[in-house]
């Protein structure tokens, strides 16, 4: 799919109010916090000659919090952020370097709702080549791009069970090329695909 009809899918969009979704839609016993910590993430398509592609992050390993998982740039709403949009694109030139001039946003994702206790707002946006990246070593161990097409092919959607501190936890996973997509990132491509498929 190339830029032009990513951009058509997302026009005209509705989100319903309060739609959202979660970690509870496989795990029904996993009830979302009340008090839930507003952030956002970028969801990046890069605008590529030969097709376009997913830029995705590898956090740093000595993170408390979800070392090496694989995710999209983003983070919790700081209160001059104003919207979901501007945290993300705010987390995204602090994580990865990304100008906001060379992004263009096409729209958002359903609100989705981690077990972790965040309500993530994801921001779908094109990203235009040629642009420079400086990740922040702090938080991001790698930065790499992966297929659109093959990101969005359901064949690659993969389910998976495992034991969580104890609690087994339904997941949907998204090997390629080495890494292991999972969890909310997995789960928030999987919307994507929903959206530009016309579901």
């Amino acid at each position: 799919m190339d830029k032009t009809n990513i951009i058509r899918r997302f026009e005209g969009l509705a989100l319903a109010a309060g739609q959202m979704r979660g970690d509870h839609d496989l795990n029904p016993d996993t009830k979302p916090a009340d008090d839930l910590v507003p952030a956002a993430v970028l969801v990046p398509l890069v605008n590529r000659t030969d097709g376009v592609t997913t830029m995705l992050t590898q956090r740093a390993s000595h993170l408390a919090h979800h070392p090496r998982q694989i995710s999209f740039p983003g983070g919790h709403m700081d209160p001059g952020d104003g919207t979901p949009e501007e945290t993300a694109l705010r987390e995204t030139e602090e994580e990865i370097g990304l100008n906001r001039r060379h992004v263009e946003i096409v729209g958002r994702l359903s609100e989705y709702r981690t077990r972790t206790g965040f309500a993530v707002t994801p921001i779908v946006a094109m990203v235009e080549p040629p642009f420079d990246i400086s990740p922040d070593p702090h938080e991001v161990e790698e930065v790499f791009e992966g297929p659109l097409a093959f990101l969005m092919d359901p064949a690659n959607h993969a389910r998976h069970s495992r034991k969580i501190q104890g609690t087994m936890r339904h997941f949907h996973a998204i090997p390629y090329d080495g890494y292991f997509i999972w969890g909310a990132t997995a789960e928030m491509l999987i919307i994507l695909y929903e959206v530009l498929r016309g579901a």
